[in-house]
């Protein structure tokens, strides 16, 4: 499939840089390096000059700054969240025909597509993740906003029958001005996952993306300008969670809070929702199995397996990062999965041939590693494991080489905590009672993988299996249409799909006499 140059991304300090800047590729700026770009926030549909203080982001293959972005204050969240009110009760977004909503939705899914090449090169450069996973991601992204631009004209209530010479309908309205706080992991797809159904029910929409990861987001906000979007209706602005974060959930001028974090984060801001009741979806952590049954087809659990366990560097919250495997066949699996992860090459996400990149940050890269003693002082069995590359390029940037831990038992660390890096455990059970009862021995509940022929087998697991996602014979695998659900301490509400509008929309009921 082509990926399309577009030029133009970065937010420059002044008009002229401006037009510098959308007269090249991005490849042509990542060249010259005279001097770091510096982007600003995108509020009410138009780049801030930049000033203040600044947050360096890096690329994580190589430690550079490329570039520098607002370290928001106080002030700027609330110019954000007023622009976004404005534009709100204006009205000219929420009450827009809702078919003209959707083709604007439409447009935007469709210039992504356009600039796949540019934001996938981005998402790289600031994520660290290989380049064919950005491109995947960008156009997931796309795929989301086509989904949610078809579903603008059929969010509708119901008519209810109730006694008497009455008429009893509801109608389902936007919520007003919604807050959404992106991860690191996944940020453009993430934050698109969220944006999408917000802005296709009505709503205006905040949008805080990791301060490790801005980059994309600030694009997504340009996008959308350019495809039709009001201004005001969609807005990013940049800073840290502890505080600048914090002040954006706590603030009466929100209307719904949407996060996709940590359980420890998730709490937070559960905590944090200050004196307005606010409807609020957390998409939080996981310690997913990949359960093997020992009439599995082995090659393809093992390609999966390993996809599962460490595409983005492990850094995923439905990262199969617990597998579990049939005693009958442990051997073979164990043998075939160490065979494959050798396989995969370590390097800068921008080298077509790389299939693990660096961690996002230096410090993300150094917390999983000690996760790696932790399992070798728990007393675990180490099949392969993971190095901190100190020479040559790779010596340069956040990278750790991938640990394969064998004869894992539930209680270990290492089996119950979520480590988010290219960090496996393998157990072993006896039968299907056993391994549903270690699969959920857990704080988690969010996606399972299960491998086997047998159709009875399958679906009694995706019964009794106590989380919100299972996939057969494949993982990980979703898609806008499907909902992206949790269980226990994995998350409240749901993204993607029909169900996820739910969330995005009140019901008001209207009663009315007719006699």
């Amino acid at each position: 499939m082509p990926f399309p140059r577009r030029a133009g991304v970065g937010q420059p300090a002044s008009a002229g840089r401006a037009k510098f800047r959308d007269s090249f590729p991005l490849r042509v700026l990542i060249q010259m390096t005279l001097q770091v770009q510096t982007w600003g926030h995108f509020v009410g549909g138009k780049l801030s000059a930049a000033g203040g203080e600044t947050l360096d982001v890096r690329n994580p293959a190589t430690g550079e700054v490329i570039a520098q972005v607002p370290k928001g204050a106080r002030e700027d969240a609330d110019a954000a969240l007023d622009a976004a009110r404005r534009a709100f009760e204006e009205p000219k977004w929420r009450r827009m025909d809702p078919s003209e909503r959707g083709r604007i939705l439409y447009r935007l899914g469709g210039l992504i597509r356009e600039k796949a090449d540019d934001l996938s090169r981005l998402e790289t450069s600031n994520q660290g993740k290989p380049l064919r996973e950005s491109k995947a991601d960008v156009f997931y992204a796309a795929q989301t906003f086509e989904y949610f631009a078809g579903l603008c004209d059929k969010i509708q209530g119901d008519t209810i029958p109730v006694p008497g010479e009455r008429l009893d309908y509801t109608l389902r309205e936007p919520l007003g001005v919604t807050l959404h706080v992106a991860p690191w992991n996944f940020p453009f797809q993430l934050a698109s996952r969220s944006v999408a159904p917000a802005l296709a029910a009505g709503n205006t929409v905040v949008l805080k993306p990791a301060s490790l990861t801005p980059l994309s987001a600030i694009r997504l906000g340009e996008i959308g300008v350019q495809a039709g979007l009001p201004p005001g209706v969609l807005n990013v602005v940049t800073g840290d969670g502890a505080t600048f974060g914090k002040h954006l959930v706590e603030s009466t001028n929100v209307d719904g809070v949407y996060l996709t974090g940590s359980v420890e984060t998730g709490f937070q801001v559960v905590q944090s929702m200050g004196k307005k009741l606010k409807p609020f979806t957390l998409e939080l952590g996981g310690k997913n199995p990949n359960i093997v049954f020992p009439d599995a087809n082995l090659d393809n659990a093992v390609k999966g397996a390993a996809l599962g366990a460490f595409m983005n560097a492990g850094q995923m919250c439905w990262a199969g990062s617990r597998i579990l495997v049939h005693q009958s066949v442990h051997d073979a699996f164990v043998e075939a999965f160490k065979k494959r992860v050798e396989g995969l090459k370590v390097g800068a996400g921008n080298d077509p041939n790389t299939r693990l990149g660096p961690l996002v940050s230096a410090g993300q890269r150094d917390r999983v590693h000690k996760y790696v003693n932790v399992g070798r002082d728990e007393g675990a069995k180490v099949v392969m494991v993971g190095d901190l590359p100190k020479e040559g390029d790779l010596g340069k940037g956040a990278f750790l080489t991938p640990t394969i831990f064998d004869a894992v038992t539930p209680d270990m660390r290492i089996a119950k905590e979520e480590i988010f890096g290219p960090v496996v455990g393998i157990q072993t059970f006896t039968d299907y009672a056993d391994a549903i009862k270690q699969a959920n021995a857990t704080q988690f509940g969010l996606y399972a993988g299960v491998w086997t022929k047998d159709l009875g087998t399958a679906h009694r697991a995706a019964r009794d299996l106590e989380v919100g996602m299972v996939s057969v014979n494949e993982y990980p695998v979703t898609f806008p249409q499907t909902p992206f659900a949790s269980a226990k301490n994995s998350g409240l509400g749901i993204e993607q799909s029909l169900y996820a509008i739910d969330h995005y929309t009140r019901i008001k009921n209207v009663s009315v006499k007719l006699d």
